[in-house]
């Protein structure tokens, strides 16, 4: 399976701004690349350094509270629940932090020819090459996983040709020195850093202990001669240098204060750096390969060809073409699963709201964990795209989120379970974010993130099977996040169990008195959520044989939530009443979370709410933020509507200027980052789960293929998607119409397939069928072909 532009992004000049410098990562060390020809200058990022120290956040008043707010909410007085919500919460959480910056200053000038500069999805790999009068220079440079170290390789094809010095910095509060041949940079970050004003110039606040850390760097030399001083390391007409970075923090813990009871980062740094250091270049570059390319080689796509130019450089070809560019669609569908594969290793930190990349002290939104939609949509692509490993350390944090929101239930609420609200941290903070009574209930005041993070919980056991995984550890989080609800949810006047207080995430309402508040009770998306919790739950329990009086119940409970509702525009309500909505076209869609990434409203199963649905979402338009788009991306996949799918990809596949403020609509940044704007890497993620959700479906108890296809991808073919039940599809399709189908059964059982077209099993004597049934086994490969 070819591609035109061979899986890579590049460009004919250097980055001037880090939205156009290229990403890499090893899930833990994080670098832009910008490629410049005089200066070269790598920024760095280590994914445990955050600002502050483990803080519960928790707010006791809250308890106190909850009765009254009830009280007004059921009255119909909104705006005073919502002051008295304010009330309730808790710190605000802390932020990610950059490490510095890696700078090579060249001594050969900067009047360069020939200039490229690249990123390899296939290799992770980025390189750099120009000529300066008739000495060509090239760049490589990668973040090994294996040997835990930034690689940067420098190269003249010329002897004594290479002159540089290179050294680190930091923002932060550092020092710079040497250790032996090593250059090394030691700091601490601040004990606070407020999210509200990440555009000021307030002072950073370092009056406490925060986390400590080190960066590292050593260098091996061929030709020439290097020495090392204060001013970094210096290297003297050489031929080639290999430069070896790494970093690390005291981070021992979310729940360990990272200098009293913290880890010294020296001897991790030192190791990483002596030990890689003894290889060469290319057995470094090997063991990242052997590495990476298994990973990133499980999926493979090809959706056809348009005719268009091959030759243009990246940026200009998104400016260029857009959406109408197949092979451009295959690009960014691929970069989604490269820059997870960056920034979620088995052993590291989940993605956060930026993967790992941030160059800011006071980062947009804290570069935090926000609960509501943004962290769920970074691990959307996780199994369908077969990149179940890379899904670990999300579910890993969700496991450490349960104890913090054990906390905050019985501090806050005096209710059992755990509870997490929508924003979070490193240290897995719980309580709803707002400084004690400064923040905005319109977003803190959601209770839902439990059930939510749960889901993936569920979804992992879904697409493994792996009854050992659910009985272990996704079914004890899962029931202790249905404990909190049911304690959570009380009785309406109508005999329903409803939430109270309860919002619909950033959105608000006009209520009867025309003023806008965010406040109510029973909104769809929380209606939703714990309908979904409790089906899991229920499930789970019959494939672990536990908790037969849970069980009861839960059936019992659910049985008695709010049911959906349809409003006066024949759309699905998003409030348990009919009211107006402050933005028709807001971001949120939060109210269909039941079509995707839920699954309990489709065509078959719920018609009318399913239509309702589908009128909600044509309500609220095309346009967005990049993770909307991508969020709408994914709903019109599930309604079947793929032209409209690919109306979305074209929003999003739209170059962004970086140096426009108040932009306001979603795309692309010239290095592809997503654009909310300001970056959020969301959108990355959100997309490629998109394009894979209109081309295979398993939501609905089959495995649906090319649901969504939409007209200008008439022929294509596709390799290594993931569907529910333990199976791995490839397919190809000509003139709209699938024409033949491999699938293999990782896991064993029963399959229905649905194809559009009648398919038959490749040497078998039965008849061709459009919904083909068969028990299959474990480790066996079927082709099926068009009838």
């Amino acid at each position: 399976m070819k591609t035109l532009i061979e899986n890579r992004i590049w460009y004919k000049q250097p980055a001037s701004v880090w939205e156009e410098a290229l990403p890499l990562g090893n899930g833990r060390l994080g670098a832009m690349v910008f490629g410049g020809i005089e200066t070269e200058r790598l920024q760095l990022n280590e994914d445990t350094l955050w600002s502050g120290v483990p803080k519960t956040g928790s707010n006791p008043n809250a308890a106190a509270l909850l009765p009254e707010i009830r009280r007004l909410i059921d009255e119909e007085r909104y705006e005073e629940a919502d002051r008295l919500c304010k009330e309730t919460m808790g710190s605000y959480t802390q932020s990610y932090m950059p490490l510095g910056d890696l700078t090579v200053t060249f001594q050969h000038g900067d009047l360069a020819t020939e200039y490229e500069r690249k990123l390899h999805l296939q290799d992770a790999v980025a390189t750099t090459s120009y000529k300066i009068g008739q000495v060509k220079y090239r760049r490589s440079c990668f973040i090994s996983y294996p040997d835990q170290v930034i690689v940067l390789r420098l190269e003249a094809d010329r002897q004594n040709a290479l002159n540089f010095t290179v050294r680190l910095d930091s923002r932060l509060k550092h020092r710079t020195g040497t250790d032996g041949d090593f250059f090394v940079l030691a700091g601490e970050c601040p004990s606070n850093v407020d999210p509200n004003y990440y555009r000021t110039d307030n002072p950073i606040d370092y009056s406490e202990s925060g986390m400590l850390f080190e960066g590292r760097l050593g260098l091996s030399l061929e030709g020439g001669r290097s020495y090392v001083d204060h001013d970094g390391i210096h290297v003297v007409e050489a031929a080639a240098a290999t430069l070896v970075f790494s970093a690390a923090t005291s981070f021992n813990g979310f729940d360990r204060h990272p200098r009293t009871d913290g880890i010294d980062p020296s001897p991790l740094t030192e190791r990483y750096v002596t030990n890689a250091l003894a290889k060469n270049y290319e057995e470094l570059l090997q063991s990242h390969l052997d590495d990476y390319r298994p990973l990133f080689k499980r999926v493979a796509l090809s959706l056809g060809d348009a005719g268009l130019s091959p030759d243009l450089p990246t940026d200009a070809r998104v400016a260029a073409y857009g959406a109408q560019d197949p092979k451009l669609v295959e690009l960014l569908f691929q970069f989604g699963r490269y820059l997870l594969i960056a920034s979620s290793r088995p052993g590291t930190q989940a993605a956060n709201l930026q993967g790992i990349w941030n160059k800011e002290i006071r980062p947009p939104w804290s570069s935090n964990y926000t609960l509501n939609i943004n962290a769920e949509m970074n691990y959307w692509l996780a199994e369908t795209c077969n990149l179940s490993e890379c899904h670990g350390p999300f579910l890993d944090y969700i496991g450490n989120m349960a104890k913090t929101g054990a906390v905050i239930a019985r501090e806050n609420y005096g209710m059992r379970g755990w509870v997490a609200h929508h924003n979070s941290d490193i240290w897995c903070q719980a309580a709803p974010v707002g400084a004690y009574g400064h923040g905005d209930p319109g977003w803190a005041s959601w209770f839902m993130a439990a059930p939510w993070l749960c889901a993936h919980l569920w979804e992992h056991y879904e697409f493994g099977r792996d009854v050992q995984f659910l009985r272990s550890k996704a079914y004890p989080v899962m029931k202790e996040a249905a404990m909190f609800c049911l304690d959570w949810l009380i009785e309406d006047a109508g005999g329903y169990l409803v939430t109270s207080p309860s919002t619909s995430p950033e959105h608000k309402f006009i209520g009867p008195d025309g003023k806008k508040t965010a406040v109510s009770k029973a909104v769809t998306m929380d209606m939703a959520l714990i309908r979904e919790l409790f089906t899991n739950c229920i499930a789970a329990m019959g494939l672990t044989g536990e908790d037969e009086a849970f069980r009861e119940r839960l059936e019992a409970a659910r049985e008695r939530l709010q049911p959906y509702r349809i409003g006066k525009y024949g759309q699905l309500q998003e409030w348990f009443m009919d009211f107006e909505d402050e933005d028709v076209h807001h971001r949120h869609v939060s109210h269909l979370y039941g079509v995707y990434p839920g699954s309990e409203l489709t065509e078959q199963a719920a018609p009318e709410w399913f239509a309702a649905a589908q009128r909600s979402l044509e309500r609220r338009g095309d346009e967005g933020t990049g993770w909307s788009l991508a969020w709408k991306l994914n709903l019109w996949a599930r309604f079947g509507d793929g032209n409209r799918a690919h109306n979305l990809i074209g929003n999003l596949l739209s170059l962004v200027d970086s140096d426009k403020e108040g932009v306001t609509g979603g795309g692309v940044y010239a290095n592809l980052f997503g654009a909310h704007p300001p970056f959020q890497i969301d959108g990355n993620f959100g997309f490629t789960a998109g394009v894979a959700e209109m081309l295979l479906q398993s939501h609905e108890g089959m495995i649906n293929l090319l649901p969504a296809l939409p007209d200008v991808w008439p022929d294509g073919e596709v390799s290594g998607l993931r569907a529910r039940g333990g199976f791995e599809i490839g397919m190809s399709w000509r003139e709209g119409a699938l024409v033949k189908l491999v699938l293999l059964s990782v896991s064993g059982g029963a399959c229905t397939i649905s194809a559009g077209v009648p398919l038959m099993l490749q040497g078998a004597d039965e008849a061709a069928s459009k919904e083909l049934q068969l028990v299959t086994e474990a480790g066996r490969l079927y082709t099926f072909v068009a009838g």
